[in-house]
């Protein structure tokens, strides 16, 4: 202290005194929000640092942030707050803490934990299948994409399991919050098919809205041999009749076929592997025009063969005499 000294007394300096100033405590609160959260949701950690009285001021620096012994990141104190945003915590409960660094005037301090519970996200299941309508036999591809609800975020994994009302289609794995499975099974008709993600670590299960695939009968073509042909008179011959699904139908056609000569019923087989085959030898001489006709069934419609034209010459004879 210098003192100035006045009209009677001349001024004088003090000895030094020696002051010392120590860095101020600080303490250091935590909050996240929103808290309970849903994975994927963005959680905002707020740190707010002040000095412990008798301390005072606005301490600068940075804090870190914590889920238990794992850095989350880092943020810069403005006015004594810092924040920092994440939305890669798991499904669980996290004990957060802030650690502030301190500066050249405040010590640094560690928040109390705080607890962040984070729950499953919820999904949404939606289901295609191609083409729609469809014939039996020809593939379908089944498509269910699975999606985080919001404020949920990510992307599911798992399986996902089709289904045909109640009965089991098929499961396939999630890849990329998509998956697929081709059936060429369905039969003719309406299909009311769901499929359903059974959920994962961080999300839950879904089932899709029903999606209907009408499925109508395939096509089908006819064909028909006869053998031998020609023939003679009483000949035994062997009408065949191939049936088979036109693309992009498939399968195996049931049923029967019914065997004509013009207009004239001349018996019926039962299909076999596609196949249906009549014998007669009650042709008589001459050109007969030959037809196949197939029935149908539940997956197939029916169809007529071409005619095959079966020529019937009269048997060959030997005479005998005996006097």
């Amino acid at each position: 202290a210098v003192y100035s000294g006045d009209t009677n007394f001349t001024g004088s300096t003090s000895p030094v005194d020696t002051q010392t100033v120590n860095q101020a405590a600080t303490t250091t609160a935590l909050t996240s929000a929103p808290d309970p959260s849903v994975f994927g949701e963005a959680k905002t950690l707020t740190a707010t640092v002040a000095a412990v009285s008798p301390g005072a001021g606005t301490p600068t620096g940075t804090v870190s942030f914590f889920d238990g012994a794992t850095l989350l990141g880092t943020g810069t104190l403005s006015g004594g707050v810092a924040t920092f945003t994440t939305s890669t915590l798991s499904v669980g409960s996290h004990p957060l803490t802030a650690v502030y660094s301190g500066d050249t005037n405040f010590t640094g301090s560690t928040s109390p934990v705080d607890t962040q519970t984070v729950t499953q996200a919820a999904t949404t299941t939606a289901l295609t299948s191609a083409p729609d309508p469809s014939v039996f036999g020809q593939t379908k591809t089944l498509t269910a994409t699975v999606a985080a609800v919001p404020p949920g975020a990510g992307t599911p994994t798992g399986t996902v399991s089709f289904f045909d009302g109640a009965t089991l289609l098929g499961t396939t794995t999630l890849s990329g919050g998509v998956a697929t499975f081709t059936t060429s099974t369905l039969g003719a008709g309406s299909h009311p098919l769901t499929a359903v993600y059974s959920g994962d670590t961080n999300f839950t299960g879904s089932t899709s809205p029903v999606d209907t695939q009408t499925v109508t009968q395939a096509a089908t073509a006819t064909a028909l041999t006869s053998a031998p042909d020609p023939s003679v008179f009483g000949e035994a011959k062997t009408l065949t009749a191939t049936v088979a699904a036109v693309s992009p139908g498939a399968g195996t056609p049931t049923g029967t076929v019914s065997f004509f000569d013009g207009a004239t019923l001349l018996g019926t087989g039962t299909l076999s592997g596609g196949v249906a085959t009549f014998t007669t030898s009650a042709l008589s001489v001459g050109s007969h025009s030959l037809t196949a006709v197939y029935s149908g069934d539940t997956n197939f419609t029916g169809s007529t063969s071409p005619v095959d034209t079966q020529t019937v010459n009269q048997a060959a004879t030997a005479t005998a005499l005996t006097s």
